[in-house]
């Protein structure tokens, strides 16, 4: 699975969450408070579910969850190990 297959699978379950929110043009999704502590949960949640990953406490950190990008990458690195 390559990053681009990543990001869409991201990009679609952000979707779910809020479908009324661009995610790819944002960049701050965290930092601006457009992802709260309980839509950050279930994102943890079903990126694990959707890609078989186990996303750790370490991983949790506002700049893992500022933009589509930076949780494909990070979903990317958890893939490798």
């Amino acid at each position: 699975m390559d990053l681009e297959e990543i990001s869409e699978g991201v990009l679609a379950i952000l979707q779910e969450l809020h479908e009324d929110i661009r995610f790819e043009a944002e960049e701050k999704m965290v930092d601006d408070k457009i992802l709260d502590s309980f839509d950050l949960v279930t994102l943890v949640t079903e990126l694990g579910e959707e890609f078989d990953v186990d996303i750790t406490a370490k991983d949790f950190v506002p700049e893992n969850f500022n933009s589509v990008e930076s949780i494909s990458q990070m979903i990317a690195r958890l893939m490798e190990m």
